[in-house]
């Protein structure tokens, strides 16, 4: 240290050493996260197309994809234990053990009640996956540059979603190779993990017992944000090939269609997460992307027959629903201490796997009852009743300052 350094200087360099990323830490659980996105965007709508041509009903395929909630809603209480025990690292290869091996179960066992077990063993460890991964990326950024490393780590996620539907376009579904891949790649997500093997971050002994739950309610604007998520993507994903192909649509022009989604979403989440870290309360931001969700879904009957314009409409529409979660995670972060964030974490893929047991079921339900536009009232629902949460609490906040 230079001896002529002053006071105001060591508390400036202890600063910019807060707000320094730990590039490496955040950059490994990115790209791991991101290689699992890739396997749940071929996945979802490649047991969904391989279910329907059975001739299994959209309320069954819709009871299946929901066991994905079951298995997330049973992990998430016990992920943060688990790594707590036996470390952040040996946890996350473990689950990526067993999402991996899951997904070949898929192309070995075909009765429809094995896919029951199958998918709640794939899901509790994707759960595990999501929980640690986002509790490593948020441990890694500082409180000033969180929205922008979530935004990252939103983009390449998306990337991997887009990326997924985009491959089943080009593979189909006949055959193993669709399942080779989407294993190859959850395994292939253990790379960057040994990259920052010594960089794990440690989750705090001071954790009391069952604080898990608390957080649910903690920042009800943002846990509400990813139930409203969880419940539009896993529903949207798993049905819309359904969706598609019943508005006359062929299976690649629905995967296609997805993929317009998922690039929606790579384009706009850093751009997201910059102006998140600039605005004096998210939950604004969070209201207005419930509103584009809400009008943009109510516009999909409309233009069912244009994939072009459809395609367009989705673009525009995934990119910022997609801000639900990259936004509600960084209010998340920015309303509790690092010491919290562990668990706080768990409860936001508790209610984002809620949302994934009530998405897929209302979903496939109400196309059963009214046909193709059942898809998108059912969705427009979900961000109708998120926008309703969003404007309350604005107003009775701005109420009680007054």
């Amino acid at each position: 240290m230079d001896h002529r350094s002053t006071p105001d200087d060591i508390v400036a360099e202890a600063e910019a050493e807060l707000e320094s990323v730990d590039w490496l830490s955040a950059g490994a659980a990115i790209a791991s996260i991101s290689a699992v996105g890739i396997a749940l965007g071929l996945g979802l709508p490649l047991l969904s197309v391989i279910l329907e041509r059975r001739g299994i009903s959209a309320s069954m395929i819709g009871a299946n994809t929901a066991v994905a909630g079951i298995a997330s809603l049973a992990a998430a209480p016990l992920i943060t234990p688990i790594a707590q025990r036996i470390g952040v690292r040996i946890a996350m290869l473990s689950a990526i053990v067993l999402a991996g091996l899951s997904a070949i179960g898929f192309y070995i066992f075909e009765a429809f009640w094995t896919w029951f077990p199958l998918r709640l063993v794939f899901h509790f460890a994707i759960t595990a996956l999501f929980v640690l991964s986002e509790f490593w990326i948020n441990a890694a950024a500082p409180p000033r540059k969180r929205g922008l490393v979530l935004g990252i780590y939103a983009t390449f996620l998306s990337l991997g979603f887009a990326l997924g539907p985009w491959i089943f376009s080009q593979v189909g579904s006949q055959g193993f190779l669709p399942f080779g891949i989407g294993a190859g790649v959850i395994f292939a997500s253990a790379i960057p993990l040994f990259m920052a093997w010594k960089r794990e971050p440690a989750i705090s002994k001071d954790r009391r017992k069952g604080s898990f739950w608390r957080f649910i309610f903690a920042v009800p604007t943002a846990t509400g944000a990813v139930l409203i998520f969880g419940a539009v993507e896993a529903g949207g994903f798993a049905l819309f090939p359904v969706f598609g192909e019943r508005v006359g649509f062929s299976e690649a022009e629905a995967a296609q269609l997805l993929t317009a989604i998922g690039i929606g979403n790579v384009i706009m989440q850093i751009p997201i997460g910059l102006v998140s870290d600039r605005v004096s309360d998210r939950r604004t931001l969070l209201s207005i992307f419930a509103a584009v969700g809400l009008v943009g879904t109510l516009c999909l009957p409309l233009i069912a027959q244009d994939w072009l314009l459809m395609a367009c409409l989705l673009f525009l529409w995934g990119g910022v629903v997609a801000g639900l979660y990259t936004v509600g995670l960084a209010h998340l972060g920015s309303r509790l201490p690092a010491s919290e964030l562990a668990d706080a974490n768990a409860a936001f893929i508790f209610c984002y796997s809620a949302g994934m047991l009530i998405g897929p079921q209302t979903i496939g339900t109400a196309m059963d009852l009214f046909g193709p536009n059942g898809f998108a009232w059912s969705l427009a629902l979900f961000f109708g009743l998120y926008l309703a949460l969003a404007l309350v609490r604005l107003a009775t906040d701005s109420f009680s300052r007054r």
